[in-house]
């Protein structure tokens, strides 16, 4: 198996994300398949910033804890990560900050002597680090180009030079067949699928693991065609995204734990005024602020009951970006047809990390919902047609179109009638039927690796990259669920049928996704369970799980 895995290692403010994804697009413009995660505290300055880039021949989504080679722009970086070295592997490091074993580069006087800025000694890694690795210059100019932007000319010369003072090739790195795959993170994957099916305005309030989704939409909005709003708090976010619903356009509203919290009310509102909006909720440590830029599946049973009342949700969570396209656009379409709210939840190291994806140009279309035709007079909430009424917006000729928080009768007009508030709410009620039955329409559950194995992992979102990698080493198969509400618990008993063993691997203390199939009567019989921010890496799991078999 040909593969290589790349850490490089700062502080904050030293470009190590950048350089990363540079790394990455270089080894994928090698043939390569990529996962590359991105590590780094809650600092704008300082403290350890590291990423870890993990190029394959075959597709994976998860690090393993060692590496080949390790780029220490710092003198922690080579303390906290040289135990990650396998036999072989090198260090790289820049001999104007440090010193330690390995190859040892001037990379800040390389900086100085082109006249360039100290974040600029990425640039002269990048160009270390290839000559290391055996990589043709021209291919990392070609990548160079294309992805750093204004200071292209002086990047290159620094990565260049650096480039021309490294060492010949130690880990040489083979260029594979085939053309190189797109590379693509969760949230930029949510962004372009929920577009798609017709979203048209995006509203957020920053928030990590959320922000880089608002940041992709609004740097890419006039492409996509699409309005993006950030307002100045969540709970503007989620009463703007229902107005912009009662108005006729596909809405979505991104967010975290604490600012999905401000949204539970507004919530509540689009349940009882059937306003369909989406909503991205992306999971980290908690409570409270918890870990604010590390990875958590703790979220689950919050998203599942938040809101007050009874109402009907839809709740889906992708596992890496090709999913997360089709997905997203599902619950977009899935919002409008039945005139729920929505939820496409995530993680941290789904939304953040980057994968090799092979999305579908067609696996999303948009699904129009239901319209009124003109006849009669307009009732916003008619039962003629059962749960799902009948959509006109403001402005359209001889409808008034109400949107009420109260409860109320098919008018929109408010009513305290026990007879009306009965049949509203049955009305309201009935679509999850619908939904239960567009679910059983797709494929729910996804089973991957050794499909008749007697042991099986029980998984959901983005540890399933570890879990699948791992069970086709150890024979064993993997499920996971990827709509979380309504539950498909039909289609979780036979991808688990003839497994003696069921193992639930989740990120979070609790097993939520293992308490969620208890509770429609499927148990597992182990747990392995990981929450200390960091998502599962193939070494780890691996481990976990023999211990387990003991």
């Amino acid at each position: 198996m040909r593969e290589y895995s790349i850490l490089i290692g700062g502080q904050a403010g030293d470009g190590i994300r950048q350089v990363g994804s540079l790394i990455a697009h270089v080894m994928s413009s090698m043939g390569y398949r990529i996962y590359f995660w991105d590590d780094y505290p809650s600092l704008i300055r300082g403290g350890h910033n590291f990423s870890i880039i993990r190029a394959s021949e075959r597709k994976i989504g998860a690090n393993s804890d060692y590496v080949d080679l390790l780029i220490a722009l710092n003198k922690t970086t080579a303390d906290k990560h040289r135990w990650r070295l396998k036999q072989g592997g090198l260090v790289i490091y820049d001999s104007d900050a440090l010193q330690t074993e390995g190859l040892g580069l001037p990379l800040t006087g390389i900086v100085k002597e082109a006249g360039g800025k100290p974040i600029m000694r990425n640039a002269a890694a990048l160009g270390a680090a290839a000559k290391v690795l055996g990589i043709d210059w021209q291919v990392v100019e070609t990548v160079m180009r294309a992805g750093v932007g204004k200071a292209t000319d002086l990047n290159l010369k620094i990565a260049q030079a650096a480039f021309g003072k490294a060492r010949e090739p130690r880990l040489r790195v083979e260029r594979l067949e085939g053309s190189p795959r797109p590379l693509m993170g969760g949230n930029e994957a949510i962004g372009l699928g929920a577009v798609r099916a017709g979203m048209k305005l995006y509203i957020a309030y920053p928030m990590t693991p959320s922000s880089s989704l608002l940041h992709f939409l609004a740097q890419n909005d006039e492409k996509l065609g699409i309005i993006v709003y950030h307002p100045e708090n969540e709970i503007a976010a989620v009463i703007t995204a229902i107005g912009g619903a009662y108005a006729g356009t596909r809405t979505m509203v991104g967010t975290s734990g604490g600012g999905f919290a401000l949204m539970t009310e507004g919530l509540s509102l689009s349940g009882q005024n059937e306003c369909p909006v989406v909503f991205v909720m992306g999971q980290r440590p908690g409570p409270s602020t918890g870990l604010p830029t590390y990875t958590a599946q703790s979220d689950l049973f919050f998203v599942l009951y938040a809101g007050h009342g009874e109402f009907v949700r839809l709740v889906v969570a992708p596992g890496d970006p090709d999913q997360a396209f089709s997905l997203a656009g599902f619950a977009v379409n899935a919002a409008w047809k039945y005139q729920v709210p929505s939820f496409v939840i995530t993680d941290k190291n789904l939304a953040e990390s980057t994968f090799t994806c092979e999305i579908a140009g067609g696996e999303v279309a948009r699904e129009e919902a239901p319209a009124w035709d003109g006849s009669g007079q307009y009732k916003r909430y008619d039962r003629s047609r059962g749960s799902v009424s009948a959509l006109a917006f403001p402005g359209r000729t001889g409808a008034i179109v109400k949107a009420n928080s109260y409860e109320h009768d098919e008018y929109g007009i408010t009513t305290e009638e026990p007879e009306e508030t009965e049949r509203m709410q049955e009305k309201r009620l009935a679509k999850r039927k619908l939904l239960e039955e567009e679910v059983a329409r797709m494929e729910a559950v996804k089973v991957y690796g050794k499909k008749d194995s007697s042991t099986a992992l029980l998984t959901w979102g983005s540890t399933k990259g570890a879990c699948i990698e791992i069970a086709e080493d150890m024979g064993m198969r993997v499920v996971q669920p990827v709509v979380m509400d309504p539950f498909p618990v039909d289609q979780l008993r036979r991808a688990l049928d003839g497994a003696s063993k069921v193992i639930a691997v989740e990120n979070n203390a609790t097993a939520c996704l293992a308490r969620l199939a208890a509770c429609h009567g499927v148990k597992a019989d182990r747990n392995v369970l990981k929450y200390d921010g960091r998502p599962f890496t193939t070494d780890y799991l691996r481990k976990r799980l023999e211990e387990t078999a003991k």
